[in-house]
């Protein structure tokens, strides 16, 4: 494998998860064949963030998560874990990491503890701390009522949570978990996060989905991808601040709009559809902000009477159908082009 210098993990890394950026990921792609499934990703990820991989199905989550965890080799690129390259150190790699996959690989004949025990062994846990480390991941997984039952009589909240206990067996700095919440019913979802939301104050945590919900109650950032590509990534913070002043006013449309472009702190006023004698508009603030009164008076004088004059926060669901579409867009000029 070469080509790929060799990184060692910083000193002190796991004492400083809050200044080490623990995952980093440079121009990587994966093709089949002609078609590319991941296009040029680049993204960080610092010690102790929980962020949230979110994208329509069939938009490189999966693919993306595969490579990071080493079952699949990058076309390009590269990606670091823990100061380990995926290519160069796989193993050690994997040591640094537990992975939920979508599908859960379990042993259905197997007991939850006999389970848990023979996976802790391929993972070399000392012989000597294998009751503990069990009896913790039992115990951070609630299987204690199941720990002793046969594994593919289980429901599937329960073999989630087993995959879990399995992911975080050797108390891995970093979890990679790919739909956790998939198939299960409202209340089984419901626990899934509160488990992930208290894993996520020991663990850095990458979470792949589709789900918007999942991403707004567990993670506080988003990646959004979109055709093999990034298309959004910020923190859910800051996107919950954005927002958009809604405005409906009498008057001709090119007047009001000077007229919302000269209010201080409003970086441009669009155009949002005519209705009779009254012109729409969706108002941009600087670091959204409230601007509402000051965009009333600023009308009033000017003798363009209000019908509408709302603030609209920014959601997740905007900003994910946004980035899909402009992907979609993007792609559709290229291959006219």
């Amino acid at each position: 494998m070469g080509g790929h210098p060799r990184r060692e993990g910083p000193p002190g890394w796991i004492e400083g998860l809050s200044v080490v950026n623990i995952i980093e990921v440079q121009n990587l792609s994966r093709r089949f064949g002609s078609f590319k499934a991941v296009d040029d990703v680049s993204f960080t990820v610092g010690g102790g963030e929980v962020v949230g991989l979110l994208g329509p199905n069939g938009a490189g989550k999966t693919t993306t998560m595969r490579m990071l965890t080493t079952y699949l080799t990058p076309t390009s690129g590269r990606a670091v874990l823990a100061g380990h390259d995926v290519l160069d150190e796989p193993l050690e790699v994997r040591r640094k990491l537990g992975y939920l996959p979508e599908s859960v690989p379990l042993y259905g004949e197997m007991r939850v503890r006999e389970f848990l025990r023979f996976r802790a062994r391929l993972k070399d846990v000392p012989r000597s701390n294998l009751r503990r480390v069990i009896a913790e991941v039992v115990s951070r997984c609630r299987l204690d009522e199941v720990e002793n039952r046969i594994i593919g009589q289980l429901s599937r909240g329960y073999r989630q949570r087993v995959g879990l206990a399995e992911a975080l067996l050797h108390d891995p700095p970093i979890l990679i978990l790919d739909e956790p919440t998939s198939g299960l019913d409202p209340i089984q979802i419901l626990e899934v996060r509160a488990l992930i939301r208290e894993l996520g104050a020991r663990h850095t945590i990458v979470l792949s989905t589709h789900i918007l919900p999942e991403v707004e109650a567990v993670c506080g950032r988003v990646i959004i991808i979109a055709r093999g590509r990034i298309a959004v990534d910020e923190r859910l913070e800051s996107l919950r601040r954005e927002s958009t002043v809604v405005v409906e006013a009498r008057g001709g449309s090119e007047a009001i709009r000077g007229v919302l472009e000269t209010v201080p702190g409003v970086e441009r006023a669009i155009p949002d559809g005519q209705d009779g004698a009254f012109a729409g508009f969706q108002v941009r603030t600087r670091e959204g902000q409230d601007l509402r009164e000051s965009i009333g008076q600023r009308l009033a004088s000017g003798g363009f009477p209000i019908r509408r004059l709302d603030l609209r926060r920014s959601s997740l669901e905007e900003r994910f159908i946004q980035a899909v579409n402009r992907e979609t867009l993007a792609d559709a000029r290229s291959e006219a082009s």
